[in-house]
């Protein structure tokens, strides 16, 4: 087995599979770049979203995975699941500013819109820890279920949503008094997770049922299933349809947010993962595995199109949208 054949099957089994997540960049605000982490190179690269190419690259060792943008992108935070560590990037200096350790294989990773405060799924621990970025210390942790992998925060950031993988369940997580307050069971071995604009549902991607569970947060409850390509993994939201990474398919399935009805399924390069709207939902960005490569979606026409080649091993599990 090759080196590189290796650590994917490692990065499967471990990272496998976010985010995440990808709720939007700052309404209102042009994003002019992509912080790409890019596990296999130990590595962040900047994406320069107008000619999509690769400006700059910051080594981040620990084999970077998990990646949150703080609500003014003056940072990005990154998870380093072999390296133990949450990593703060300055982003206008491209370099890192701080890291900490968190724990056991930390992969997942969120920012609460309203505080500030950083989560970071702790896939070996089993647990959710909270991370004051202005005093760089761990506050508090929560035990969830197994694996937790994709996180999400509701846009008044009073709820926390971990996607428990080993589980099959999504963990609901009281922010202000960072307790597990309920469970949700969901198809099998969820992994990304995203909350639709508006805040009604939330939608976890499963990668071994081959679909999506659309769960009301008022109620708790799963209310649909929408199948999907193979190995789903994150999920974004434009143009009033919902874009989901189909890692073996090599594709995006787009449903309507209204219906939950099928629109059309988009080819894409090798092993799409990380995806994010852009704030006025013109385009989602999708890195992809395989390829090495960051490629852009347009939402008019639902057509993959231009590429930006990037270090080895994409994986930008979260917002990285700058």
């Amino acid at each position: 087995m090759t080196g590189r054949s290796f650590a994917r099957r490692v990065a499967i089994a471990v990272a496998l599979c976010i985010a995440g997540a990808a709720a939007p960049a700052m309404a209102g605000e042009a994003v002019r770049e992509a912080f790409i982490t890019s596990q296999l190179a130990d590595s962040v690269g900047v994406v320069d979203l107008a000619t999509m190419k690769q400006v700059a690259e910051i080594a981040v060792s620990g084999k970077p995975a998990g990646i949150a943008m703080s609500s003014q992108r003056d940072f990005a935070y990154v998870t380093t699941p072999d390296g133990k560590e949450l990593v703060a990037i300055d982003t206008a200096a491209r370099k890192v500013a701080w890291r900490i350790n968190v724990g056991e294989g930390p992969l997942g990773i969120a920012v609460n819109p309203r505080s500030g405060v950083v989560y970071v799924a702790n896939w070996y621990g089993d647990e959710i820890v909270s991370v004051d970025p202005k005093t760089q210390q761990v506050t508090h942790r929560v035990k969830v279920g197994r694996a937790p992998s994709g996180l999400a925060v509701t846009e008044d950031g009073a709820t926390i949503l971990s996607a428990d993988r080993e589980s099959d369940a999504i963990s609901v997580i009281d922010a202000a008094s960072f307790t597990r307050t309920g469970e949700i069971k969901v198809g099998e071995h969820p992994f990304g997770v995203a909350i639709e604009p508006g805040g009604k549902r939330a939608f976890a991607a499963n990668v071994v049922s081959n679909d999506v569970s659309v769960i009301d947060l008022g109620t708790r409850k799963v209310t649909a299933t929408v199948k999907v390509g193979s190995r789903p993994y994150g999920v974004a939201f434009a143009n009033g349809n919902a874009f989901v990474t189909n890692q073996a398919s090599r594709s995006l399935s787009v449903f309507r947010l209204s219906d939950l009805q099928p629109v059309t399924t988009i080819p894409v390069g090798d092993y799409p993962e990380g995806i994010q709207a852009t704030p006025d939902g013109s385009a989602v960005y999708v890195a992809c595995w395989g390829d090495n490569i960051v490629q852009r979606v347009d939402t008019a026409t639902l057509k993959a199109g231009v590429k930006a080649e990037v270090s080895d091993g994409p994986r930008a599990f979260g917002t990285f949208l700058h």
